[in-house]
């Protein structure tokens, strides 16, 4: 009895020395290590902006404390650096990304350039739930609904490429409020969207509110003609420059009907998490774990917060665990809303 208690103990010792060893392994991987955040859009937008702003505190957080860069790795509206964390990015938990949540959607939708597979990357989190908004230069003279709906008065904004919020809303909202949108594409990012409704190439663009607070802060603060102007919104929030804009989803369900709301609904769970970090398939277990620890912890941590506060950054984070739910959700839409959401969004792509 005393013998079999004694390998007992020495089974469950050894266990524990194995169990021990993987933490250790786990903890000190990071240690001298220098994490790659690869931002698919220009510096000074959005994206580049939230990345930025988390990776100087997240290092603190990682056993190692481990140095970050942040990449920004521009090209069909984030899509190539989406591509190269699924394909070629090592799968080490040295390399990150930052890209647009949208191509989830068009993963669902079957579109043959977008090469991710959602369901095998790995989520870290997000800082913020989205709120799509279109915002209009104050020369243009764009306010109302009626500007926005004219039929003999087409309206430029600006936008990168399908599969970003500045090209799909507009073309969602052409068919499902009537709104008579001129979707001009190519842009490398928010910044030079930015660039091209000041020198009055365009009238305007939708994105992220998230983003436009921040990005634009000095063109909302303007005057007159340089004025930028929030006109449209998913949602209202305690934010006294968007209580004159107009609901989206309000002015779909009034003008297009449930049936044109759920084929908009389709399309914006994406937003339920934005800015993502994630990172390349098979990363270890235990690797997630540290990385979505310390970005969760980040979250949380008082002198983030109070950046981000300073920053005028809205922090409304979401776990990586949460996102692969939002994931499975947008994979398995019905068919239905496959079908009427793929010829708005992938017709005429090239």
């Amino acid at each position: 009895m005393i013998r079999k208690t004694g390998l007992a103990v020495a089974f469950v010792a050894a266990l524990g020395l194995v169990a021990g060893g993987t933490a250790v392994a786990a903890d000190d991987f990071f240690k001298g290590k220098t994490i790659r955040v690869v931002v698919g859009y220009a510096p000074g937008g959005g994206y580049d902006t939230y990345t930025r702003q988390i990776v100087r505190h997240m290092g603190k957080h990682i056993p190692g404390n481990p140095n970050f860069i942040v990449q920004n790795m521009t090209g069909a509206g984030s899509l190539v650096s989406a591509n190269y964390l699924q394909k070629r990015a090592k799968r080490d938990g040295t390399v990150l990304g930052c890209w647009n949540s949208g191509y989830v959607t068009f993963q669902a939708l079957g579109d043959p350039k977008v090469r991710i597979k959602a369901e095998e990357l790995t989520w870290i989190g997000a800082p913020v739930k989205g709120i799509p908004a279109c915002v209009f230069m104050g020369w243009s003279g764009v306010k109302t609904l009626k500007d926005i709906t004219d039929p003999n008065k087409p309206i430029k904004v600006g936008g990168t490429r399908a599969g970003s919020t500045g090209v799909d809303l507009p073309k969602l909202l052409n068919k499902t409020v009537g709104t008579n949108f001129d979707v001009v594409s190519g842009y490398s990012g928010t910044a030079t969207s930015r660039i091209a409704m000041q020198s009055k190439e365009v009238a305007g663009a939708c994105w992220g509110w998230e983003s436009i607070r921040v990005t634009a802060r000095a063109m909302l603060d303007a005057k007159g003609d340089d004025k930028l102007i929030p006109v449209l919104t998913h949602r209202k929030i305690p934010d006294p420059e968007l209580n004159d804009a107009l609901i989206i989803p309000d002015l779909i369900e009034k003008r297009g009907g449930k049936q044109q709301l759920a084929t908009y609904r389709g399309w914006v769970n994406q937003y339920e998490f934005q800015r993502p970090l994630s990172a390349p398939p098979g990363l270890p277990a235990d690797r997630v774990k540290i990385l979505r620890d310390a970005f969760d912890k980040t979250m949380k941590d008082p002198q983030f917060l109070k950046e981000a506060k300073n920053s005028k950054l809205i922090i409304e984070s979401v776990t990586g665990k949460e996102i692969e739910g939002f994931v499975g959700q947008i994979l398995g839409m019905p068919q239905e809303a496959k079908d009427a959401l793929s010829p708005i969004l992938l017709r005429k792509r090239k």
